[in-house]
């Protein structure tokens, strides 16, 4: 383990593991061979029960077939999030890895035995799926079988859907977890540090060692570059391939779908946000002036400001500041914050072969959602905390809906998490008095806000281009990639931060592109709605905490068109994006004065 673990000890994070007993007590609890067999036969009873028989079934035997796959995709869910976690703090432990990929595989064999379900369903004729779901029985599942049949244009027939269920294991899961443990074994720089630790000091106050980190950092992706080049194809080529054999109108739109949004939602959002870079540039040119600098480079981007503090915060404290932050909002999140610290669901230390970045992951109603962090003691970590607990809350209180309507749509689902960092940035604002120490505060959380908006969505365009430079050009080299990668930064950061060359080969690292391509405007989605739901707050007060605390509780129990109606919320009105960026100009405005 190269991490020097004292920073852990420093902080007290070295004892916040997380406890995963509550899912399974170890690798090798025969419980957990108990329930992968009973997987197996489950799966293949409802199959034999059921198979060909979905259209003549009533809506009281329909509703007995749809709560036997719940159980089931719950028993694998469950078994899943143990695998999961289990492998990610220790992705260089050989057991784990094969353990992960047995899951994966055992999914996608049940899979195989239950797609007959969606299929058949989604051939029933329209009325007749429509006076069904008028039945009261089937009321907690109508959502979630009239959603089913938006994929209808897009399924395959039945042996073709068992083939790519068969090969899913040596699929993306499979190319997307080589990414992982490239990066969780990878070092970076003469003293070998992790991703995590090269990050953090981009953050760091002295212009020299945030210039030798972006080059360690840029000569560990190069020491991967062939290999990760050829993952980003590889999976640039499968979805190429998937959205032809599923007649999806461009590569964006399979996201959409799953998102349960409007192609014309999301270029409406991308075209508002993409046409205020102004806000980017004028920003960045106010920095260049605060820090003394003649040009601004890319690893300038994150520097702190003079007057910002650089006192690290210990975990009892950001436990503190976090759940002070969320009870003066709602006792009820933040008694629910509470028991991610006191139970042992968080898993904070930074060490080697632990995955990087931060993550809440659900499980089951049962059990609860568990939280990763890297903690490394900066205010920018304590936002990530506040950002996954927010996660955290939004799953525990989905839980009441049931395992299929829990699962919220990913732009709603980072509603919860933006919300919550910006509680705990406005409570700690308050506590700042020196004008310039709150103008450094203001400016540092204007960058989150940025990478939030502005640079996903930036990073949307480089996925657009990768994929239709893949469609339309074949096999993208690196270079090539990297055109693409600082064609999109360029036209955010216009001439307000010189990019290096070095910096051409920063997609690299990214893991969103690879897991759920299209993903990343869900967090400037996220960011502009809670922007705008925090106005609502401020004006309407208590009451609107009960509504938004209904929000999260919602789930995936409707479409995100239904779950703002009592916001009076038009996703489809430029105006609206428009209220959260002129939120977003508000607050450049006090940095430029």
């Amino acid at each position: 383990m190269s991490t020097d673990i004292s920073i852990n000890v420093k902080l007290g994070t070295e004892n916040v593991t997380w406890n995963l007993t509550d899912l399974y007590s170890d690798d090798k609890a025969p419980e957990l061979k108990t329930d992968i067999r009973w997987c197996q036969d489950t799966a293949q009873k409802i199959k034999s029960k059921y198979r060909t028989k979905v259209a003549d079934l009533d809506a009281e035997n329909l509703l007995l077939l749809v709560v036997e796959l719940e159980k089931l995709d719950s028993m694998l869910t469950k078994l899943a999030t143990f695998s999961f976690l289990n492998f990610t703090t220790q992705m260089d432990n050989s057991a784990a890895g094969a353990l992960e990929q047995q899951i994966q595989e055992l999914a996608a064999n049940c899979e195989t035995h239950t797609v007959f379900f969606e299929l058949e369903w989604n051939g029933v004729d329209k009325q007749h799926a429509a006076d069904i779901l008028k039945n009261p029985v089937l009321a907690k599942y109508s959502h979630y079988l009239e959603s089913l049949r938006r994929y209808l244009p897009h399924q395959l027939s039945e042996q073709e859907e068992k083939i790519l269920l068969e090969k899913e294991p040596v699929g993306r899961s499979s190319w997307t977890t080589l990414f992982s443990k490239i990066f969780s074994s990878l070092t970076f720089g003469p003293t070998h540090r992790t991703e995590e630790e090269v990050l953090t000091d981009l953050y760091h106050a002295d212009r020299e060692v945030r210039k030798t980190a972006a080059k360690e950092m840029t000569d560990g992706l190069e020491s991967q570059n062939h290999i990760l080049t050829h993952i980003f194809n590889t999976l640039a080529a499968d979805k190429m391939i998937s959205d032809r054999l599923r007649n999806h109108t461009s590569w964006i739109s399979s996201m959409n779908l799953h998102n349960e949004l409007n192609d014309a939602t999301v270029e409406i959002l991308v075209q508002t946000v993409t046409g205020r870079y102004d806000i980017v540039q004028r920003y960045y040119t106010v920095k260049k002036d605060l820090l003394g600098l003649e040009t601004l480079k890319d690893y300038d981007r994150y520097a702190p400001l003079p007057a910002l503090s650089n006192k690290e915060i210990d975990w009892a404290s950001c436990k503190k500041i976090v759940l002070s932050s969320f009870e003066e909002f709602s006792p009820q999140m933040a008694e629910i914050a509470a028991q991610f610290f006191d139970r042992n669901w968080i898993h904070a230390p930074v060490f080697q072969g632990k995955r990087g970045g931060a993550f809440a992951h659900p499980c089951v109603p049962e059990v609860h959602p568990y939280v990763l962090v890297n903690y490394t003691g900066s205010p920018r970590d304590v936002s990530t905390v506040a950002h996954e607990l927010g996660h955290g809350i939004h799953q525990v209180l989905a839980a009441q809906q049931g395992h299929f309507n829990s699962d919220t749509p990913l732009p709603l689902a980072e509603t919860a998490s933006v919300f919550a960092e910006l509680l705990v940035f406005n409570t700690q604002l308050e506590i700042l008095t020196d004008h310039s120490e709150r103008q450094a505060f203001i400016c540092q959380k204007l960058e989150s806000i940025f990478a939030t908006v502005f640079r996903q969505t930036a990073m949307n365009r480089f996925e657009h281009m990768m994929h239709e430079g893949r469609r339309k050009h074949g096999e993208l080299s690196s270079d090539t990639l990297s055109e693409y990668w600082l064609t999109t930064q360029r036209e955010m950061f216009g001439d307000s931060v010189h990019l290096r060359d070095d910096y051409a080969i920063w997609w690299s690292y990214i893991p969103h592109f690879l897991s759920t391509p299209g993903y990343v405007y869900s967090y400037a989605f996220g960011e502009l709605l809670v922007l705008a739901l925090y106005g609502i707050y401020r004006q309407e007060g208590e009451s609107f905490v009960e509504k938004y605390l209904n929000l999260l509780t919602a789930g995936g129990s409707r479409s995100p068109y239904e779950l703002l109606k009592p916001f009076d919320l038009d996703l489809n009105d430029q105006n609206f994006w428009q209220t959260g960026l002129q939120v977003i100009e508000n607050m450049l405005k006090m940095a430029e004065e």
